[in-house]
């Protein structure tokens, strides 16, 4: 993954954890995480979507984790804001005439998947609050 998404989730994920019982709003976390605020809405989002956090809305509105976070791993956060295969992009026009060129996407297509699999199941071990508990 060649961006910020991944350490921005987890950023984001770790605040949540370390306050369980609060609703933090989109603003206060950008302070932590040192972004716009527009940003961490955006990752907000995928993370509603893929079921980790709840919202709400209004004066009293935020966000909270929607499992405990030893019951979040990481590889779900991970899995949740993944855009991109960890070994970066394949070459989209290799020669076809070449030997090495015409099947190359192939073979690394295979390549690329076994690696992705082996970073989900990595960080499939690890909880979300194993992580969180590395902070004071």
């Amino acid at each position: 993954m060649n961006n910020t998404r991944f350490a921005t989730a987890i950023h984001i994920m770790t605040l949540l954890a370390k306050s369980p019982q609060e609703w933090l709003t989109s603003e206060w976390i950008a302070g932590s995480v040192n972004v716009n605020p527009v940003i961490v809405r955006k990752e907000l989002s995928v993370l509603r979507e893929a079921g980790l956090i709840i919202s709400r809305q209004g004066k009293d509105g935020g966000t909270q984790l929607a499992r405990n976070a030893d019951q979040i791993s990481i590889s779900e956060i991970y899995k949740s804001v993944k855009n991109t295969d960890v070994l970066g992009k394949k070459n989209q026009n290799p020669n076809p005439a070449c030997s090495v060129g015409k099947e190359v996407n192939v073979h690394l297509n295979t390549l690329f998947e076994e690696t992705d699999q082996l970073v989900i199941n990595f960080l499939g071990d690890k909880s979300l609050q194993e992580f969180s508990d590395q902070f004071e």
